[in-house]
């Protein structure tokens, strides 16, 4: 019998040494867990801000384009009354050129 309690005790040992190494390995893979839950969270952090950002440039940038657009349209009209004052000018400089030169 002191053969087979000896094989007994090995066996136990050797199971308790086994369920030693399972628990140390389930530690290591749990300090990764909470690295990458970590880093998870700072990534999901700096996506919210750069999302943030993101938007406010978005805003700014309607708002200038609306601007760009605006002065556009102010300078094409300007351009356009400007064309007819020179034209007006043009035309009365030559009418008053024919009457001054009989």
């Amino acid at each position: 019998m002191t053969q087979q309690g000896a094989a007994l005790q090995t066996y136990n040992n050797e199971l308790v040494k086994c369920i030693e190494e399972l628990c140390c390995k389930r530690e290591d893979l749990n300090r990764l867990i909470q690295q990458e839950e970590a880093e998870k969270a700072r990534l999901q952090h700096d996506i919210r801000v750069l999302n943030e950002k993101l938007s406010r440039v978005n805003e700014s940038l309607a708002h200038r384009l609306n601007a760009r657009t605006e002065f556009d349209r102010t300078i094409a009209e300007t351009e356009a009354a400007y064309m007819k004052v020179l034209e007006g000018s043009c035309h009365g400089l030559r009418i008053s050129m024919v009457y001054s030169n009989p």
